[in-house]
């Protein structure tokens, strides 16, 4: 029986491909973390949406359709003729 001659890469190479496997695998998961991370903010962004507008709602209740002025608190109507459907 022929004995088969094992046929390897250096060490150094050896170690390089681990490294760079390694590597490889901590960004696969550092993408998986900021996927999930992603998951939740926009979940929770999609509720302060949700809020903004049921705030808005209450306010039209209130003052009718109007335009507030971030930085003031001053109103002005809006005329229900530029208001988009």
């Amino acid at each position: 029986m022929k004995k088969v001659e094992e046929k390897k890469v250096t060490e150094e190479q050896l170690a390089k491909i681990k490294d760079q496997q390694i590597s490889m695998s901590n960004k696969l998961r550092d993408v998986g973390f900021l996927e999930q991370q992603k998951h939740v903010l926009l979940h929770e962004y999609s509720g302060m949406a949700q809020e903004m507008e049921e705030y808005k709602k209450e306010l039209e209740k209130e003052y009718g359709a109007i335009s507030v002025d971030l930085e003031t608190g001053i109103y002005t109507e809006i005329d229900s003729s530029e208001i988009k459907q």
